[in-house]
C-alpha cells in the first residue's frame, strides 16, 4: 500500500491481501485505499469546514497518495495560496502531478519526503494527515520535527481510522485517539479539538504554543 506502508501479516488471507495491493500500480493502489463508498463516509466538504482554512494560506497535505484530500485543500486555500501534497511513494507522486497538471491546479507541489521528515519547501499553516498516522514510525519525534516548519499559530489536524472491523484491528491500520493525543503532546502539541461526526475515523486538531 502507499504511503508509509508498514506491514503485519497475521493469517493466510490477509497476507494474500496484502501481496495483491503491494503489486499494483499507483492507480490501483489509490483506488483501493479509497473504496467506492468514501465521499459517504469520509464527509470531505464537513472536514475541510472544520479546518476553517482561509484564503491564501499554505498547507501540507502528509501521505497525500492519490489526492483524495489535497485538492479540496486546494480549492479551500485559493489560488493565492499553495497545498504540499507529501508522500515517500514516488508512483503516487508522478501519478499525483499528472491529476494535478490535467487540472490545472497550479496551487498544488508534489513533494517527495522522507520516512523521518516531511521535508516541506517552506513553512506552513496547517499540517493535515488522513489514513497516514499507523504507518508513521517514532511519531514523537517525526512530528517534533514536522512542528518545525509551521508557521506561529500553525495546527496539525489529523484523521486516523477508529481500530473498528477487520482490516483496521488486525492489521493495525489505526490509532486510538488516546495514543495520538499523547504523543502529539509529548511533541509538543496541545489538543486543540476532538471531532466526532466522521464514523470510521477519530479527528483531531492540535496546536503548538508559540
Amino acid at each position: 500500500m502507499a504511503r508509509f506502508w508498514k506491514y503485519g501479516v497475521f493469517t493466510a488471507t490477509a497476507l494474500t491481501a496484502v501481496v495483491a495491493l503491494s503489486g499494483c500500480t499507483a492507480d490501483q493502489k489509490a483506488r483501493a485505499y479509497a473504496g467506492d463508498d468514501r465521499d459517504e463516509w469520509q464527509q470531505p466538504e464537513r472536514v475541510i469546514e472544520a479546518l476553517e482554512i482561509d484564503p491564501g494560506q499554505r498547507i501540507a497535505d502528509l501521505g497525500s497518495g492519490g489526492g483524495y484530500f489535497t485538492f479540496r485543500l486546494a480549492e479551500a486555500v485559493g489560488p493565492g495560496g499553495r497545498v504540499y501534497a507529501l508522500d515517500v511513494d514516488e508512483d503516487m507522486n508522478q501519478r499525483l502531478e499528472g491529476i494535478a497538471r490535467e487540472r490545472g491546479a497550479d496551487n498544488v507541489s508534489v513533494v517527495l519526503a522522507a520516512l523521518d521528515d516531511p521535508k516541506i519547501p517552506e513553512p506552513v499553516d496547517l499540517i493535515f494527515s488522513s489514513n497516514t498516522y499507523h504507518h508513521i514510525e517514532n511519531r514523537v519525534a517525526y512530528f517534533a520535527r514536522a512542528g518545525g516548519y509551521l508557521r506561529p499559530g500553525g495546527r496539525v489536524a489529523i484523521l486516523e481510522y477508529r481500530r473498528q472491523g477487520f482490516f483496521h484491528r488486525i492489521m493495525g491500520h489505526a490509532t486510538e485517539s488516546s495514543v495520538m493525543r499523547g504523543e502529539l503532546e509529548a511533541a509538543g502539541f496541545t489538543l486543540a479539538a476532538e471531532l466526532e461526526f466522521v464514523e470510521r475515523q477519530h479527528f483531531l486538531i492540535f496546536e503548538r504554543p508559540d
